[in-house]
């Protein structure tokens, strides 16, 4: 059965962390799908990704819960997904409950592995189907909430690599970029410790931290701490024109996060041709090419990431090798509309009543 009409649920949207939400609608209504968007809360963010004016997700977005039961019962939609296994997934239970529709959800990582509801078994049972974005997720959510196998689909989130391309403009001394909300999880210390060892190694570098969040200030005291207000930059939160401007300088992508889903800044960084320094844990392993890509490390190790990095920095051939195979890599597994065409597959097969099988 062909998808024409899905209602989405989501906990807050549009939301600037969350770039790939947006980016997943504004493709499927490039396929003709028509959405409706039901938002449980208001944005409280001013900067907005330019996708969702551009696609009109703003015009398709109701905040009103007292208004979705109207807006359902004029858009008639064939099933709801929501995106994270929290807020928006029990709203979406509830709703394909009272509606007598099938549902399904991405669950992505903290609401896996840190704030996951605690009947994150019963409500993936009760939905159609749930897609997950890295194979370490899949094999956690097996063993720790009973999900079977079959009810889940492996869906890493995509970019659009026609908008995250390579570009001319990289810059002297060469420039390592960090695309991440500053947050704990993230585990900025290793970064900047690591370029604190760069420096004592008279390597010449230059580090763009790019995010905001609950940690700033001690993220801004720890660059001061190690004397490297000089070489390390904190712009701030930036939306996807800013993102890809600064992957289309940079000559490296660092993430040194001690927990991760499918981190979506390293698939735009490989989309942009940038190579990547990154922790092992989540998915990053099934995106990140030990030796080919990128470098892949042990979390919590500033040495070793120190020395990837410097690996990197020391060899431009190297570089540009890893840096064209990162984006042939993103072309063929990592692209938006790769994502979207095995969503949409998951959507038919459930339409059809044929998923789980």
């Amino acid at each position: 059965m062909k998808v024409q009409r899905i209602a989405y649920v989501c906990g807050v949207f549009p939301k600037v962390s969350e770039t790939f939400v947006a980016n997943e609608m504004a493709e499927l209504l490039r396929r003709g799908v028509q959405l409706k968007i039901l938002s449980l809360r208001q944005p409280t963010e001013a900067l907005r990704h330019r996708v969702v004016q551009d696609a009109g997700l703003d015009r398709l977005t109701y905040y009103d819960p007292a208004s979705f039961r109207a807006e359902l019962d004029s858009f008639r939609p064939q099933l709801l997904h929501a995106h994270f296994a929290t807020y928006a997934t029990a709203a979406a239970r509830e709703i394909a409950r009272e509606r007598r529709l099938p549902y399904t959800f991405t669950a992505h990582r903290y609401d896996i592995f840190d704030k996951a509801p605690k009947d994150f078994g019963e409500r993936a049972q009760e939905a159609a189907a749930v897609i997950t974005v890295s194979q370490a997720n899949i094999e956690f959510i097996h063993e720790r909430f009973g999900v079977a196998m079959e009810k889940m689909v492996l869906i890493p989130c995509g970019v659009d690599t026609g908008f995250f391309a390579p570009a001319d403009g990289k810059l002297d001394p060469p420039h390592i970029v960090c695309i991440g909300r500053l947050d704990p999880v993230k585990n900025h210390r290793v970064l900047l410790e690591a370029c604190a060892l760069l420096r004592e190694r008279q390597v010449p570098f230059r580090c763009v931290l790019l995010g905001d969040g609950k940690v700033r200030e001690e993220v801004f005291s720890l660059r001061g701490s190690l004397g490297l207000q000089e070489v390390v930059d904190m712009p701030g939160a930036a939306d996807q024109d800013t993102v890809r401007g600064w992957l289309g300088r940079a000559e490296i992508s660092a993430l040194s996060s001690d927990s991760e889903g499918m981190p979506v800044s390293l698939m735009e960084s490989a989309a942009c041709g940038v190579p990547v320094v990154a922790t092992a844990v989540g998915g990053v392993p099934d995106l990140v090419v030990d030796g080919e890509t990128g470098y892949v490390v042990p979390p919590g190790n500033p040495a070793a990431f120190a020395d990837a990095l410097g690996r990197l920095l020391i060899d431009p051939d190297r570089r540009a090798r890893f840096g064209q195979a990162a984006r042939q890599r993103a072309l063929a597994r990592f692209s938006l509309a790769h994502q979207v065409d095995q969503m949409i597959g998951v959507w038919e097969r459930v339409l059809e009543r044929r998923f789980p099988g």
